[in-house]
């Protein structure tokens, strides 16, 4: 099968394209490159591919791909806080227009990375009942909310030639040739080695669905193959029952991980209202013989290795590493312009 992988330079795309050709699949990649030198360790080698922005796609990227898994987008909270408007127009509007171009080229299936942040405050108060894909979307963040629109707009555009599947992440996590210490247990690894100090600055309580790169990677190809009736237009939990965890427990299991290190909960910003454990049940059912390999301990032994074996520095977890830092330094510079387009 000929895929088209969008985001292939990024933290999930490096880990799934070889997962997607030990496979068999043919995949050729499509990125804007922003994030393409952040590499920690040796260097990937990608597929071949398009750099262009997902928002200047056109029908000749289409032509001849059977399939399309898309993980392209601006990918964490705070940066679509930060730039709500860039936030709607590139995971939300250009997602969307990539789907209709894949639909018009006769792909037949669209795998979207969507996210487990679209429940947001989900549940009763205490958590007792696991949140599964027919439960109330209560997206807190620009991010989540551009997700939801997508899952709807791509529902639309579901019929008898063209499976649309919402495969919604539990937060990820692991070492990937291209790094991001931005998200909870890579941000909290990294800390506790540079600093000897696992640090929560929330109050800790807050659930958190965890799943590592490569189960994602795993699910995507899964997904990919499965028959068209157990997958057509639906969305799908991707993550493990065992890695709903509260973010204090985290920072335990990274304790653990590190020796030596210390848990410090500030508890300065306060509870975090996007709390909830999710039901990852139906992709199982979906597809027998599939579960999640990695757990969040195993995980926290991963990066502290990777991290020491590479020469992970303070400066590198903390600008390089940071999708947020990152894109301020090329707008500073004047790699980029307002929009995040790369300057002639």
């Amino acid at each position: 099968m000929r895929v088209l992988l969008t985001g292939h330079q990024g933290f999930l795309g490096t880990v799934m394209a070889p997962v997607l050709t030990a496979a068999g699949h043919e995949v050729v990649g499509l990125d804007a490159g922003l994030f393409a030198d952040c590499v920690l360790g040796p260097a990937p080698a990608d597929p071949r591919g398009h750099r262009v922005d997902l928002r200047d796609v056109t029908a000749d990227h289409l032509a001849g791909v059977d399939a399309v898994i898309h993980l392209a987008a601006l990918s964490n909270d705070p940066l679509g806080s930060l730039a709500p408007e860039l936030t709607y127009d590139i995971n939300h509007h250009a997602s969307v227009r990539l789907a209709r171009l894949a639909r018009d080229a006769g792909v037949r299936r669209f795998l979207y990375a969507s996210t487990c942040s679209v429940y947001g405050a989900a549940g009763d108060p205490d958590l007792s009942n696991l949140v599964a894909e027919d439960a109330p979307l209560r997206p807190v963040t620009p991010y989540a909310e551009s997700k939801v629109r997508v899952e709807d707009d791509l529902h639309e555009l579901a019929d008898g030639d063209f499976t649309p599947v919402y495969m919604r992440n539990a937060t990820a996590f692991g070492y990937s040739p291209r790094l991001r210490a931005d998200i909870v247990l890579n941000n909290l690894v990294g800390h506790a080695l540079l600093s000897g100090e696992v640090l929560v600055l929330s109050d800790g309580t807050p659930w958190r669905p965890l799943v590592h790169a490569a189960d994602i990677a795993r699910a995507f190809s899964a997904a990919l193959t499965a028959p068209r009736e157990a997958v057509h237009d639906r969305a799908f939990n991707i993550g493990s029952e065992t890695n709903n965890v509260t973010v204090a427990e985290i920072a335990g299991q990274v304790a653990e991980a590190v020796s030596g290190a210390k848990v410090v909960i500030t508890g300065e910003t306060g509870a975090d209202p996007r709390s909830y454990r999710v039901d990852f049940s139906r992709f199982r059912a979906a597809i027998p013989g599939f579960d999640c390999e990695w757990t969040v301990k195993r995980g926290a032994l991963e990066l502290a290795e990777a991290y020491r074996n590479f020469g992970l520095t303070r400066e590198d977890f903390e600008q390089r590493f940071t999708r947020l830092a990152v894109l301020r330094a090329a707008s500073e510079s004047g790699a980029v312009d307002d929009t995040l387009r790369w300057r002639p």
